[in-house]
């Protein structure tokens, strides 16, 4: 029992006087991500979307103005420019409507920081617009139904549209 006893102090007392103590550092980094989509069935197009794009194509025109309702997320910076196509249609506006945060993982900050520019583009005389604004996120992930911003967009076109317009828009979300 005794040398039970003896061994036991002296594995206490030796051992942990060997062991140095480790410290270890991780580093990482969170890629900048923006990715942009349309509110699930809130417009009568066809919506292809991928990450950080959106193209609508609207093949029947029952009206000359459409809103499109777009969700922003992004864990930094961001900017998206929109841009018009169409061999028949001509636009008189398109614009920003409407901005609302959706829920309580969307900053606070990002509806009033929100800063738009419309020009006409010089090639086509088409009104555009960018948008940017600063990091909308501040968690969950990219299909989370409470931390994006909402941007309704709206198009107006010029009456004079013949029936068998077709457009495409796209909008493109960049860091910035």
């Amino acid at each position: 029992m005794r040398c039970r006893l003896l061994t036991l102090i002296i594995v206490g007392v030796f051992v942990p006087a060997g062991v140095q103590a480790q410290s270890v550092t991780l580093k990482a980094t969170v890629s900048e991500t923006v990715s942009i989509s349309v509110l699930p069935n809130s417009i009568d197009a066809e919506v292809v979307s991928m990450s950080n794009t959106v193209r609508i194509t609207l093949s029947s025109i029952d009206s000359p103005v459409v809103r499109v309702p777009l969700l922003v997320r992004s864990n930094t910076g961001f900017k998206i420019a929109a841009t018009f196509e169409s061999k028949t249609a001509r636009l008189s506006q398109l614009s920003v409507d409407d901005v609302k945060a959706t829920g309580g993982l969307a900053s606070p900050q990002v509806v009033n920081a929100l800063d738009l520019k419309s020009y006409d583009d010089p090639d086509t005389s088409q009104p555009l617009f960018v948008a940017s604004g600063p990091r909308v996120s501040l968690g969950g992930t990219l299909q989370s139904p409470n931390n994006a911003l909402q941007i309704t967009v709206l198009i107006r076109l010029k009456p004079e549209l013949p029936r068998d317009s077709s457009i495409h828009l796209t909008f493109v979300a960049t860091p910035e």
